[in-house]
C-alpha cells in the first residue's frame, strides 16, 4: 500500500496597506504541506497602478521553493496566494504547479485550486474545437481561469463570474482568486473540500486548514460554506454570492487522513473525530490485547482514542527515521520493498511477546501493511490484531484523492478474511461505515463515501479516472 494522496492545499491574504505577504504566504504553505509535496507556487502583483503579476513556482518542497533569498527580496504587497500541489508521476512540472496567472485585457487574475472537476476533459475538448482556446497547462485550473474570463464578459465583475463559474463546472473546487483590489474565495456547492477565512490582525485570510492559520498568528473567523462566493476588497468590505446548495458532501477522508489533526474542519476537531473513529473502532469490536499501537502518524490518533475506549495502554510500535521523506526513492523493486524497513523500524522493547492491537487508517492494495505485519512479528510480537479506521476501499475517487483503480484495491479481490490472510494478520476489522459517518460531533454534516460505496453525490457517469488532479 502506498499511502493516498491529496492533491493540494491554498491560501490567500489581502489588507488596505502593504504587508509581507509572500513571508505569509509561504509561512501557511509550510503548515499547509501535508496536503502537497511535489510543488508549490506564490503570486502576487507588484504595483497599484498596474496589473503586473510576480508568481514564482516550482516543483519540490516549501522550504527548497522558498529559500531566503526569495524571502528577502519579496517586496510588501496588499496581497497574495498560494499553493501547494500533489500530482500523479508524469504530471508533475512547473508549468503544472500553481497558481496560474491570467493577463487578459478585461482582468488579470491569479487562481489557487483544490479540487478535480469531473467534466474537464468534456470542457477543454469544447473551449479547443468551438472557441479554439490554447491551453499551456494540463491541469484543470486553466480551465477554470478561462471560464471566467467568458463570463466576465456578460457579468461584468469577477464575483459575479465565479459564481457564473458553478453552473458550468462540475465536481470538488475551493478557490482562491487574487485581483489588483480583491480575493475571491468560492467552496463548490457540495463542500468536497475544506476552505476557511481568518483574520491576520488588518489583513484578511483564507486557507484550505486552520492550522495554516495557527502557523501565522491568524485568527479563525468562519468557514466558506458550499455554493458561497465571497469577495473581500482592498478597502474591507466584503460581499456574498450564493448558489443552491447541493447535497452536503465533505469528503470523509479528511477526517480520516488528510486534515492535520490541529485543524478544524466545517466546525470539527479533526483530532476529536480520530478518537472517536478509534473509539468506535473498540466498541465494535473488543479484542484482548497487550498493548495499542499506532502506525506512524496517521494511524496515532484512532489508537489513542481505541486505548481510551478499551483501557488497553497506548505505547509505539514503531520509531519513524524522519529523514527519509516522501520523495525518497529507491531504483529496484527490492529497494523499494525495503523502503518501509528505512522509513519504520519497529521499537522491540515495546511489542515483544505481547499481543499488539495495531491501528492504520487504511488498507488500499495490502503490501505495505503486509510488510508493516511482518516486521513486528520478526520483532516478537506475539499477536497482531490489526484495525482500520475506515471501512474498506472499493471504489476510486473523482474528487481528487488518489484511490487506485478497482481492480487494484484489495478489498474488490479479497474478502476481509482472505485479506487478513494475505496480510498476516491474526484479526483484521475496518470500522463500519454507520459507525463513520456518525462521527460529526453534533454538527450536521454530511459525507462524501463514495470511495467506500461505489455511490456518489453527484453523477460522475462522464467523469472517467484521471492519472492526474489539479
Amino acid at each position: 500500500m502506498r499511502k493516498l494522496n491529496e492533491e493540494c492545499g491554498v491560501f490567500g491574504i489581502i489588507d488596505s496597506v502593504p504587508q509581507p505577504c509572500a513571508h505569509i504566504t509561504a509561512t501557511a504553505l509550510l503548515a499547509l504541506q501535508h496536503r502537497g509535496q511535489e510543488g508549490a507556487g506564490i503570486a502576487y502583483f507588484t504595483s497599484d497602478s498596474d496589473d503586473s503579476i510576480a508568481c514564482y513556482k516550482n516543483i519540490g518542497l516549501v522550504s527548497e521553493i522558498f529559500d531566503n533569498k526569495y524571502l528577502s527580496t519579496a517586496p510588501q504587497t496588499k496581497s497574495a496566494c498560494g499553493h501547494v500541489r500533489y500530482s500523479t508521476t508524469g504530471n508533475n512540472t512547473a508549468e503544472n504547479t500553481q497558481p496560474i496567472i491570467t493577463h487578459h485585457s478585461r482582468l488579470s487574475f491569479a487562481v489557487c485550486h483544490n479540487g478535480n472537476i469531473t467534466n474537464a476533459d468534456t470542457l477543454r475538448s469544447s473551449m479547443v474545437n468551438e472557441r479554439g482556446a490554447v491551453f499551456y497547462t494540463t491541469n484543470d485550473t486553466e480551465i477554470i481561469s478561462k471560464i471566467i474570463i467568458e463570463k466576465m464578459i456578460l457579468t461584468g465583475s469577477i464575483e459575479k463570474s465565479v459564481l457564473a463559474l458553478m453552473d458550468v463546472i462540475e465536481g470538488a473546487y475551493s478557490l482562491v482568486i487574487i485581483t489588483k483590489d480583491k480575493m475571491i474565495v468560492a467552496r463548490d456547492p457540495n463542500g468536497f473540500r475544506p476552505l476557511c477565512v481568518g483574520r491576520l490582525g488588518t489583513s484578511v485570510v483564507a486557507a484550505s486548514e486552520t492550522c495554516a492559520f495557527d502557523s501565522i498568528g491568524a485568527t479563525y473567523v468562519r468557514d466558506i460554506m458550499p455554493g458561497e462566493v465571497c469577495c473581500f476588497n482592498l478597502d474591507g468590505s466584503s460581499e456574498s454570492l450564493f448558489r443552491k446548495p447541493s447535497e452536503r458532501a465533505l469528503c470523509v477522508f479528511e477526517l480520516i487522513y488528510f486534515a492535520r489533526p490541529d485543524s478544524y474542519i466545517d466546525g470539527m476537531s479533526v483530532y476529536k473525530a480520530r478518537l472517536e473513529m478509534g473509539r468506535a473502532l473498540a466498541r465494535q469490536c473488543p479484542t484482548e490485547a497487550d498493548i495499542v499501537c499506532g502506525v506512524p502518524e496517521s494511524g496515532f490518533d484512532a489508537a489513542y482514542g481505541y486505548s481510551m475506549e478499551s483501557g488497553l495502554p497506548y505505547g509505539m510500535a514503531f520509531v519513524r527515521n524522519r529523514y527519509v521523506g516522501r520523495s525518497f526513492i529507491l531504483p529496484s523493486q527490492g529497494g523499494r520493498n525495503r523502503a518501509v524497513g528505512l522509513k519504520l523500524n519497529p521499537l522491540k522493547a515495546s511489542i515483544e511477546g505481547k499481543r499488539v492491537i495495531l491501528v492504520d487508517d487504511s488498507i488500499v492494495r495490502g503490501t505495505t501493511s503486509a510488510r508493516i505485519i511482518k516486521s513486528l512479528r520478526d520483532a516478537g510480537a506475539k499477536e497482531i490484531h490489526l484495525r482500520i479506521s475506515s471501512p474498506p476501499f472499493v471504489a476510486p475517487c473523482y474528487f481528487g484523492v488518489d484511490i487506485d483503480s478497482k481492480e487494484n484495491l484489495i478489498a474488490n479481490r479479497a474478502s476481509v478474511e482472505e485479506t487478513r490472510k494475505i496480510i498476516g494478520a491474526d484479526s483484521l476489522v475496518y470500522l463500519d461505515l454507520d459507525e463513520l459517518v456518525k462521527i460529526d460531533q453534533g454538527t450536521g454534516i454530511k459525507y462524501c463515501t463514495g470511495c467506500f460505496t461505489d455511490t456518489y453525490p453527484i453523477d460522475v457517469s462522464g467523469a472517467g479516472r484521471k492519472d492526474k488532479f489539479d
